[in-house]
């Protein structure tokens, strides 16, 4: 699923600044808050009818954007006086056609990006050098240093301010539907970054994911203190995602698979320690017993440094690149306010609320014993893991291939069929063809994925994999799920009464009508699984699932924090940091439930390396995705789509609102938890 183009140009406008050396910046306002409220009283007095709360907060945020290359502090007075719009009527006719520009510049940009990106992503013979030079070429890359430098980018910044994420909640429910709008034109141009600190950040996460894309274990080369090979020579995984499901596919072997089991966690008590042999890291030339931590080469013992905490030092220097960009974010100026209340639009403290009351539930401690009745045997800290309750289909894969290979043979039956799909869950003829005409299929390079149109008028690609033997059931269930994208960039573009509203507020929405559209997919081939147990063995996985993934999140939240009040930690007080954080999570949430105290698995997470504060996200996708299912039982399914779609983008929480009648909660996973427990 692609973010729309719409969310990339906003994203673009906030991140970026013209090519001037660091030094020539202040990264205080050029326009002081003196001269700020001069200019303020002077336009009222030429505008006593003037909106004043409006007026002010415009010449506050285009003031806090000027900087010395823009004009001197009459220039910018003079701006103000000359482009202020005071009266209501005349602003919103501009705003009508600033919105018409974006959509027409948002739009274009996405079918040129789309055109260019076309030898990459759909399968259509050999890919040239030239393909990737185009392909990899970002056409709204000036977008932002073009607007700051024409000052089309102040003239939205004082006509149309932004509105904090504190005060679209507390506002938002009172708003039009066209303030609504203005208020996200206003989310458009509120920093400006130096494009030497923007490389910075690149350069530090770039490095990040190198070395973490190159933190292989050489399974085939562990032994245990007795000497015993436990995995195929050949076997090499990357940390922490094949080492944590390789510890998944164990668990139906049992005495067996726990040794295995075992090794692995040992393993992962290393990387997350720093105290693993530097050596033996994506290296087959040493085996490593890692319960006795001891490395040989041909049966004999040497002597092995351990890793210098560089997993920790990446954190920090990404850190570092992050908060030396706070000055340039007048209204988010540290990276926890950008990542959450910014990109998630919730507060952190909201997050860290929601995840606490559903990681203090009782309910858990009760999942944890059943998990422990399956198992035979006491829990272990890895047992986060668990995946046993996965619900595996009753009707052999075989059989749904041959199925979906004859129905659909290439991506033109796949687009046949569309409007008889939706008509199956419960749109009426004319809305199904109005909807499937604005999707096309095409032949994927890849699994398949869905692109979003940015315009109306255009259309929404839906990607799919073929062979020449026809779809398999794999690609199927994707390009069911793909489809349900498809649906979703096609509703909130086509029926959200204004440009600027157009799209969800974030990927945990559009993901949870795919998710819907995937759960049906049986259904759209007009076949039934009878898997006994099927909803509550889903309901089991959904909530273990979101426990463990919520306490990583707790983590990262509480190291970052640590970061911000000490920002000049060492690597190895980092690390001593994380793994304390991991630890005191776990004991608070996880030792009640698996029995254990004391362990630090929680630190183990990649992503913590090289996608800061990324991982709430996960947890916080999971519950949307759920209270929305919950929402659907029994319910007319294409009219709530409809519905729910329609509304574009307003905050999360008033969306969910305005979709299920209630905010964000994790009431709905644990009320059908305890259900299923009962």
């Amino acid at each position: 699923m692609k973010k729309s183009l719409l969310l990339i140009l906003i994203l673009a406008a906030a991140c970026s600044s013209p090519k001037i050396e660091k030094a020539t910046i202040s990264t205080s306002a050029f326009i002081d808050d003196a001269a700020v409220s001069s200019i303020i009283d002077s336009v009222k007095t030429i505008n006593p009818s003037a909106d004043a709360i409006l007026l002010e907060k415009g010449v506050r945020h285009a003031a806090s954007l000027w900087r010395a290359e823009d004009g001197t502090l009459p220039d910018f007075s003079s701006f103000v006086k000359n482009n202020y719009i005071p009266d209501a009527d005349k602003r919103r006719a501009i705003f009508r056609k600033i919105s018409g520009y974006l959509e027409s510049l948002a739009g274009n940009f996405n079918e040129i990006t789309i055109d260019l990106k076309k030898n990459l992503d759909e399968a259509t013979g050999e890919i040239d050098e030239i393909d990737r030079m185009f392909g990899t070429w970002s056409v709204s890359s000036h977008f932002s240093d073009d607007f700051y430098s024409n000052k089309i980018a102040f003239y939205i910044a004082l006509n149309f301010p932004y509105f904090t994420l504190e005060e679209k909640e507390k506002l938002g429910p009172g708003w039009s539907r066209d303030e609504w709008a203005m208020a996200r034109l206003g989310d458009f141009f509120i920093s400006r970054v130096p494009a030497g600190l923007n490389q910075a950040l690149s350069t530090a996460t770039g490095n990040a994911e190198m070395y973490i894309a190159e933190y292989n274990i050489c399974m085939g080369h562990l032994r245990t203190d007795d000497g015993r090979q436990l995995f195929p020579a050949d076997m090499v995984l990357l940390s922490h995602w094949n080492l944590r499901d390789e510890l998944k596919s164990h668990y139906a072997e049992g005495e067996k698979g726990l040794e295995k089991q075992d090794m692995i966690y040992k393993v992962m008590e290393h990387i997350i320690n720093q105290d693993i042999p530097k050596i033996i890291i994506n290296n087959p030339g040493y085996e490593w017993a890692p319960f006795s931590n001891k490395v040989t080469k041909n049966g004999t013992q040497v002597e092995a440094a351990a890793e210098p905490d560089t997993r920790y030092e990446h954190i920090a220097n990404i850190f570092r690149a992050m908060k030396d960009i706070d000055p340039y974010n007048p209204e988010m100026n540290t990276a926890i306010l950008r990542k959450f209340s910014g990109e998630m639009e919730i507060s952190q403290e909201e997050v860290e609320a929601l995840f606490d009351s559903y990681l203090s539930s009782p309910q858990l401690v009760r999942l944890g014993a059943v998990i422990k009745e399956r198992l035979g045997r006491d829990l272990k800290p890895f047992d986060i893991w668990y995946d046993g309750f996965k619900s595996r289909s009753s009707i052999p894969e075989d059989q749904l291939t041959a199925k979906t290979s004859s129905r659909y043979p290439n991506p033109q039956a796949f687009k046949a069929q569309m409007p008889v799909m939706l008509q199956k869950l419960g749109w009426d003829a004319e809305r199904a063809k109005y909807l499937s005409d604005k999707i096309v299929v095409d032949p994927a390079r890849g699994s398949g994925h869905a692109a979003g149109a940015a315009m109306k008028g255009s259309v929404a690609h839906l990607r799919t994999r073929i062979s020449e033997k026809g779809m398999d059931y794999k690609g199927y269930e994707i390009a069911v799920h793909e489809f349900g994208h498809n649906i979703e960039q096609t509703i909130s573009l086509y029926d959200v009464d204004n440009y600027l509203m157009s799209g969800v507020p974030n990927t945990a929405i559009t993901e949870a009508l795919a998710f819907v559209f995937q759960n049906r997919n049986l259904m759209l081939l007009d076949m039934k699984d009878n898997s006994a147990d099927k909803d509550k063995m889903e309901t089991m996985n959904a909530a273990w699932s979101l426990m463990e993934i919520m306490g990583v999140g707790m983590v990262e939240m509480k190291s970052w924090k640590w970061l911000y009040d000490n920002p000049e930690a060492t690597p190895a007080q980092l690390k001593q940091s994380i793994i304390g954080f991991a630890v005191e999570v776990w004991n608070m949430y996880f030792a009640p439930i698996i029995g254990v105290k004391d362990s630090p698995i929680l630190a183990i997470y990649s992503h913590m390396v090289e996608v800061p504060l990324y991982l709430p996200n996960y947890s916080y996708g999971h519950i949307v995705q759920y209270q929305i299912e919950e929402y659907l039982k029994g319910k007319n399914l294409n009219s709530e789509i409809d519905r729910m779609f329609s509304q574009g983008r307003l905050t999360p929480q008033q969306w969910i609102m305005g979709a299920v009648g209630e905010k964000i909660s994790t009431k709905p996973i644990l009320n059908a938890l305890d259900k299923v427990l009962n």
